[in-house]
């Protein structure tokens, strides 16, 4: 499988288990929303805060290169990100439709990428200040590994406080897999009442 079917696969996967976990969080009371979860963050809004965090960071460092048609302007109206600690929304309602729109614009960026897109360098500037040159593949990897790693603590957090978030299986969550790269599609997510 080409580098690009892969990444269009995982932004669907990303898109999907993403609406799949807020729909389940969006049933939560704001008391266990906010509640001290002694883990890597202090709480699951501060998880899917820093989430969107590593998708900000990494597709603004991708559109100061103008990579697959994203540009700053692409990026003009979201938040800008500055900490890993940042807050974009305390409110869980707001975020989902935050999250949703983000993850719609990884969608368009991997159906843009290219092959020759993957190969080229880019250069940006780390939270810590140091310049880098990576090469376009790797940072539209570490923007899924980020997603992944994050999701992991987070689901770890909804398990000790009794969630069933359900399955989280590639095959199963794009159960389309590499075909889903000739035509990714939207999901909509509405939340229950």
């Amino acid at each position: 499988m080409s580098l690009v079917k892969n990444f269009r696969m995982m932004a669907l996967y990303n898109q999907r288990i993403n609406a799949q976990l807020m729909v389940n969080c969006l049933t939560l009371s704001k008391e266990l929303i906010e509640k001290e979860t002694h883990s890597f963050f202090p709480n699951i809004i501060s998880y899917w805060n820093h989430i969107l965090f590593g998708d900000l960071i990494l597709l603004g460092r991708l559109a100061l290169n103008h990579v697959a048609r994203l540009t700053p302007q692409t990026l003009s109206a979201w938040p800008t990100p500055r900490s890993p600690q940042d807050i974009y929304c305390g409110n869980l309602s707001d975020f989902a439709l935050l999250r949703s729109q983000v993850d719609e614009l990884i969608i368009q960026y991997c159906t843009n990428l290219t092959d020759e897109d993957c190969d080229r360098l880019i250069s940006y500037t780390t939270t810590e200040g140091e310049p880098i040159t990576k090469v376009v593949a790797d940072v539209t990897q570490h923007i899924f590994n980020h997603q992944t790693h994050h999701r992991g603590q987070l689901t770890c957090v909804l398990s000790q406080f009794g969630v069933d978030y359900g399955c989280m299986d590639l095959p199963v969550i794009v159960s389309e897999g590499s075909r889903a790269s000739t035509k990714l599609t939207s999901l909509i997510i509405s939340k229950s009442s």
